[in-house]
């Protein structure tokens, strides 16, 4: 059984001109060599207009929905939630980058439902996006709408762009950091929040 802490969005349409998507869809499809009226294609380019629409809804959503609601607490050692899982697209090439996210804090006085933080990955990862900056995205996010005294995110991610194209290499695994606070500057704090993410696993 799996540890992992899954959100999964609802798929979202609104705004989105999925017909214009359609024909784009069909001639690529055309573009490729392809009979866009053939059979098994005739429904793809609804499908993925509607895959589109789901993967980019984040888009249309403000993370800080999610952050509005708050603890007044005392509470002021490490904050962590591990394993959330997540599915982003590379805005470089349109394929799917999937991992898991790592989001640690020290609160200054306010704690946030935990649910809330995956709430936030899944809505900054659902639109055309690069690793870095999805952690860079979550973490000063975080800083700002808790006060807290150190946020630490790490993501862990595995990219169809390598892996089923280009250098091909699967198994590949890219790792990227964002460290605020006292993570960033107190070496002590930043070696308790990696101990807690991997010390199990390591």
């Amino acid at each position: 059984m799996s540890d992992e802490i899954q959100v999964h969005a609802t798929p979202v349409t609104d705004d989105v001109d999925l017909p214009r998507i359609e024909k784009a869809v069909r001639e690529i499809l055309a573009a490729v060599g392809e009979d866009p009226d053939r059979d098994g294609l005739l429904e793809t380019p609804a499908r993925v207009a509607r895959m589109y629409a789901e993967m980019f809804s984040g888009l249309r959503i403000d993370p800080r929905e999610h952050t509005k609601k708050f603890f007044e607490e005392k509470y002021d050692e490490v904050v962590l939630v591990r394993d959330i899982s997540f599915c982003s697209m590379c805005e470089h090439h349109l394929l799917p980058f999937v991992g898991k996210a790592h989001i640690g804090y020290m609160p200054s006085g306010k704690v946030i439902g935990l649910s809330k933080l995956a709430r936030v990955v899944e809505v900054v990862a659902r639109r055309p996006q690069v690793q870095e900056r999805l952690t860079e995205t979550v973490a000063d996010l975080l800083v700002e709408e808790l006060g807290a005294k150190g946020v630490a995110v790490i993501i862990e991610a595995d990219h169809s762009c390598m892996t089923i194209r280009g250098v091909r290499k699967p198994g590949s695994l890219t790792i990227t950091s964002a460290m605020r606070g006292i993570f960033r500057s107190n070496l002590s704090s930043r070696s308790e929040i990696m101990q807690l993410i991997y010390g199990k696993h390591h």
